[in-house]
């Protein structure tokens, strides 16, 4: 990366530093702003974002489906410019604006000594979700290095802020994975973008097949863990955010790995109809197709 773009990407994260500061409600609003901007001039992801609805919710109006992506992209704007609270707003103010639901049942399960994986569906208040976890204890997620090193930089200190957290590169291996939870320490684990791997399978997400890994009941099955829902919510305004620990899933995993990934894949899909602007659109999500299938992108 040249020095042009180092120094503008060292620019930008000032700005958010800088505006970390301001209250959340103000904050909110310019993240709106900005996203009303992304929605304009960001035509390669509004398309995208526009592609996604339609395969998903065929039964609204086109109007309304324009209405989801703008919302949408409002709602992206305020993950990019409220990540600066992540990266440097302290600890005691990130209590304040993430609320955390029925975290007895987490602690319950972990008192039972098994492991435990999170599972955390592509919402865009993920991050919360993550400081969330971390505030109360030390866990295991993936991080993928990126491509532009100021980035990678704020990114992996922002995930390593709060306790002993332990990062795994997907290139790591399941190993990696399988001792980290044999340890004791819950796995933050995002299930739900298009997958390319060899042990991904084509399970149905809105009635389309989709490329979706099956490492969560593989997971499973090789280390016993329990199945914990983790959401987040982005809330209006100035409210910050909802982290809740869902039930955790009985009669997981089964036989079969193709049914398994199934059902992960119909339980986001019943959380993203909650809260269908939220959900992580832009994504080319059904981008690997079934041979033979055309490409939706």
């Amino acid at each position: 990366m040249n020095a042009l773009r180092i120094a503008a990407s060292w620019g930008l994260a000032s700005c958010l530093w800088a505006l970390h500061f301001l209250p959340l409600g103000l904050l909110a609003r310019v993240g709106r702003g900005v996203g009303s901007l992304l929605f304009r001039f960001g035509r390669q992801r509004r398309r995208i974002a526009q592609i996604n609805l339609e395969l998903c919710f065929p039964e609204l109006s086109v109007e309304e489906r324009d209405a989801l992506v703008g919302e949408h992209f409002r709602l992206l704007g305020r993950s990019v410019i409220e990540r600066g609270l992540f990266w440097w707003g302290s600890p005691e103010r990130l209590d304040r604006l993430i609320r955390v639901r029925n975290f007895d049942r987490f602690e319950a399960l972990m008192a039972s000594g098994r492991p435990i994986i999170l599972l955390a569906p592509h919402f865009l208040g993920l991050d919360a979700g993550g400081v969330a976890v971390a505030r109360r204890v030390d866990a295991v997620s993936f991080y993928a290095t990126q491509s532009n090193p100021v980035f990678d930089r704020l990114l992996l200190r922002g995930r390593k802020r709060f306790g002993d957290q332990k990062l795994i590169s997907r290139n790591d291996g399941t190993l990696a994975t399988v001792r980290a939870l044999r340890s004791g320490r819950p796995f933050y684990y995002l299930p739900d973008l298009n997958a390319r791997r060899r042990d991904a399978v084509f399970a149905p997400f809105f009635g389309i097949a989709a490329a979706t890994v099956s490492g969560l009941p593989r997971l499973a099955k090789m280390t016993g863990a329990v199945i914990m829902p983790c959401l987040t919510r982005m809330l209006p305004g100035g409210e910050g955010y909802e982290v809740s620990f869902e039930p955790p899933w009985d009669d997981y995993p089964g036989e079969d790995v193709a049914a398994d990934t199934a059902r992960m894949n119909a339980w986001i899909e019943t959380a993203v109809r909650a809260m269908p602007a939220q959900y992580y659109w832009v994504h080319r999500r059904f981008k690997t197709r079934p041979e033979g299938e055309p490409r939706f992108y």
